[in-house]
């Protein structure tokens, strides 16, 4: 089953797992972002929650709704499935349900989409096992601290230096031999500074120094993510995000210089991405924009009568 599943999405979308084994990494607050991001370029995008205890990207996605419904502002609202939890009183029945919802959803949009962003529960199922092996980009957000970093990888107490790899670190290898023998795709790993404090300092610069040694060893790329801004907290209720439109209808206030940081880290981070975007899509999300921007300004009598 895993292999059909591997195969079918090799063919089609292209799929973003948001992966990590410790909880409060933000890895909901990057899906989502990443999953408007993508569709304001014109792309086609399902989102998956595979955290069907905490629900917090299904939660967001719920709250874009509502909002937009109330505010009739046009929202980009992904196609959205919640993989529900197994409740028998058996490990592998309840698996076995679980296992079923995932590729259900899967074969539910996976030719009528470009992208499928999958978010993962902080733990170490046999969901968040399967989503990693069928992922074409993996993002691994990391907090700047040590305690997330050794999830990957641990360092020496005097030095610092990295002394081994970690039990993360070891599932992301299996997921990635299990892809290669479906199909012989490469998962592209990025490992993902969130987070991130405003001011400089020697944690930040020892941390950084870890991850590039843990990239060599492993094979993956490093990005830096989000900003320690408060202004990610406050989009959740209103299911908004940083590379929306944001004006005072939408936002409930004036924008202000931390948005506008905000969307630049979000961008970033998609550039750095290297997705494989699709340019009829992206030709769309130009000419919607463009007839966006011309649809307020009152016809000049050019337009209209001709010479």
């Amino acid at each position: 089953m895993l292999g059909q599943a591997g195969a079918r999405l090799s063919a089609s979308a292209h799929v973003i797992v948001v992966g990590n084994e410790k909880g409060g990494t933000g890895k909901s607050t990057i899906a989502m972002h990443l999953a408007v991001a993508l569709m304001n370029f014109g792309q086609r995008v399902a989102t998956i929650d595979l955290d069907s205890r905490q629900k917090s990207l299904t939660h967001y996605v719920e709250n874009r709704h509502a909002w937009a419904n109330r505010c009739n502002n046009g929202l980009k609202v992904p196609e959205h499935f919640c993989v529900a939890r197994g409740s028998t009183r058996k490990v592998e029945e309840n698996e076995a349900i679980e296992f079923t919802g995932l590729v259900d959803a899967i074969a539910a949009c996976e030719r009528a989409q470009d992208f499928v962003v999958i978010d993962t529960a902080g733990a170490d199922n046999h969901l968040t096992r399967l989503a990693h092996s069928l992922a074409d980009t993996l993002i691994t957000p990391l907090n700047d601290s040590y305690i997330d970093l050794d999830v990957i990888g641990s360092v020496d107490p005097m030095t610092y230096a990295v002394t081994r790899e970690n039990h993360y670190a070891h599932m992301v290898r299996e997921a990635r031999l299990q892809r290669r023998m479906v199909d012989q795709a490469k998962l592209d790993w990025v490992v993902m500074r969130n987070r991130l404090s405003l001011v400089g300092s020697r944690n930040r610069e020892r941390i950084a120094k870890g991850l590039a040694e843990l990239a060599m060893r492993i094979g993956f790329r490093t990005a830096d993510g989000l900003a320690e801004r408060v202004i990610y907290r406050e989009f959740f209720p209103r299911g908004l995000t940083a590379v929306d439109k944001l004006d005072e209808k939408t936002l409930g206030s004036h924008p202000s210089l931390s948005h506008v940081a905000a969307r630049q880290e979000v961008m970033g981070l998609v550039a750095t991405l290297r997705l494989p975007l699709d340019e009829r899509g992206q030709q769309r999300a130009a000419a919607h924009a463009e007839w966006m921007a011309a649809r307020d300004k009152p016809l000049e009598m050019s337009d209209v009568i001709g010479d």
